[in-house]
């Protein structure tokens, strides 16, 4: 184990404050409050939190911890990379046996410097700045869906409320869902207001979008329909209502890549870079490269470099094998420097939203438009925003291109043979004649490759939908707790709420509805 992923006894004390649900309000006093009469008229004292909160979505100035709160977990399960390196002798989350002082990270950051962060907004803006306590709702939902779709149920509605017993309740997952819609619903009424105003009160602390309102609103809508297409299983009366009214709403969706939700963290390095480049520590996943270039996809070379090997190849690792060396895998696949230098952390992108869409259509949502449009458009803005438009039309009429077989160099007991389960022999071109089954794997498919490298999504997205399809594990040290064929599903909770909040966790079991450990399927995540 380096000592990038250890937790010192200083962080850990700094974590276990963080985290703490004893003496709530003491320990979650946010360092930017401040007296009524200091709110100066460059709302600095409530923008500067809202900032703070962007950059932590996922930890932009400490590698360390977006090392283990995203690349270890999502970035690794999605497919999309993997880590060269044998963590704890190679027993570590990347063949399931999970580690607590890696998995805490998610939910001490979530409530260290997001939860604390929006609820001072909201205190100080109700009835003053509607637009801060808007822009504050919605901020909270981008963190804390992310952070429920890890581990289930959340402390959201209850944060701040403490039982006579010292501890604090859980939501469900379901809870939190429904929770999240009413925050989306409220922040776009809100910021629908604002958007035909003149005034731009974000502009000094916007990351993303340079405090236009609009931008704003088309994504909260385009997140409400990221939300409800999740759902869409386990409540498909829910997901509908929710999906329509994004789908419906004047001011749109995310279209086009001017429109992508993107957090400007210049001029500091973009964590994957540092974790990539200085430590060695992430590399392409072997998904990827058995898709992207059975593809043939012109966004290769914009997502990875060329393997250290002479022959202009690309070469991924798989996930969960026998690593005994960082040696063995480190000439491996690169992440592409186009990628990382662009100072920005990539969160949602139009071409997630015109994939959002062609699955409403599939539905027969309201204002959906047609799945095989939609699906086209997906894949041009995706090239749009790598300026391959020339490359498109190519592309997407291609229906002979399937994913390769995955050989690995170094040890054939990693291969995936042509014939095996594994494989996906999905084309690119839209078949609208195909079954429902082989459209929802095309979307998917397409909707994963354009998504890079926000692996946390990717996920989520595999999980729900068991597209792209993606190598099991070599080496399962889970002891059963996991599923080689069922791929992992969610992380523990954090130890430090055991510690802290036990009766509160105790309760959030009866909630998750099954054990606390990676086998155990989320309340939206259904076979």
């Amino acid at each position: 184990m380096t000592k990038r992923v250890t937790i010192t006894a200083l962080f850990l004390y700094a974590a276990l404050l963080g985290a703490c649900t004893k003496s709530f309000e003491d320990i979650n006093k946010n360092p930017y409050d401040f007296h009524e009469d200091e709110l100066k008229p460059d709302l600095k004292l409530l923008g500067e939190p809202l900032v703070q909160t962007m950059l932590n979505i996922m930890v932009s100035n400490d590698p360390a911890t977006a090392q283990v709160q995203q690349n270890l977990v999502g970035d690794v399960y999605s497919g999309y990379m993997m880590t060269p390196t044998p963590f704890e002798s190679n027993r570590n989350n990347t063949t399931y046996d999970l580690l607590d002082n890696w998995n805490n990270h998610i939910w001490t950051v979530a409530y260290g410097n997001v939860m604390p962060n929006c609820r001072f907004v909201q205190e100080k803006s109700k009835g003053r700045y509607s637009d801060f306590y808007a822009w504050a709702q919605l901020l909270r939902v981008v963190a804390m869906h992310r952070v429920s779709d890890v581990y289930g149920p959340v402390i959201y509605t209850k944060y701040g409320i403490i039982n006579p017993d010292g501890s604090i309740d859980y939501d469900s997952q379901q809870e939190a869902y429904n929770a999240f819609f009413r925050d989306l619903s409220e922040a776009i009424d809100t910021l629908t207001l604002y958007a035909s105003r003149p005034q731009r009160n974000f502009t000094a602390f916007d990351l993303a979008y340079g405090g236009d309102y609009a931008q704003w609103v088309k994504f909260a809508n385009s997140l409400r329909l990221r939300l409800a297409i999740r759902i869409s299983k386990v409540d498909p009366a829910k997901a509908r209502t929710e999906g329509e009214a994004a789908l419906q709403h004047p001011l749109g969706l995310l279209s086009g890549p001017a429109d992508n939700f993107n957090i400007n963290i210049s001029p500091v390095a973009h964590p994957l870079f540092v974790i990539c480049y200085k430590w060695n520590d992430i590399r392409m996943g072997a998904p990827m490269e058995s898709i992207m270039t059975g593809y043939h996809d012109p966004r290769l070379p914009y997502y990875f470099l060329y393997s250290d090997s002479r022959d202009s190849s690309y070469n991924g690792i798989r996930n969960g094998i026998n690593i005994t060396s960082r040696d063995t895998y480190n000439g491996f696949s690169k992440l592409s420097l186009r990628q990382l230098e662009q100072g920005k952390i990539q969160l949602m992108t139009a071409a997630e939203t015109w994939f959002l869409k062609a699955e409403a259509a599939l539905y027969g949502w309201e204002g959906a438009g047609d799945a095989g449009s939609n699906y086209n458009e997906g894949i041009r803005a995706s090239f749009a925003q790598y300026q391959l438009e020339d490359k498109y039309a190519a592309y997407a009429s291609n229906n002979t291109y399937t994913a390769r077989p995955y050989t690995d160099p170094k040890n054939a007991d990693n291969n995936v043979p042509a014939g095996s389960p594994y494989l996906s022999n999905i084309t690119i071109r839209w078949d609208p004649g195909a079954t429902p089954a082989q459209k929802l794997e095309r979307i998917i498919t397409q909707k994963w490759i354009a998504m890079f490298p926000e692996g946390e999504e990717a996920w989520a997205e595999f999980r729900r939908t068991g597209y792209p399809k993606l190598f099991p594990v070599v080496l399962n040290y889970s002891n059963g707790k996991i599923s080689t064929e069922q791929f992992i599903r969610r992380i523990n909770f954090c130890q430090l709420e055991y510690a802290t909040n036990p009766q509160g966790v105790a309760r959030a079991l009866q909630a998750l509805g099954g054990p606390d450990n990676g086998g155990t399927r989320l309340w939206w995540d259904r076979e």
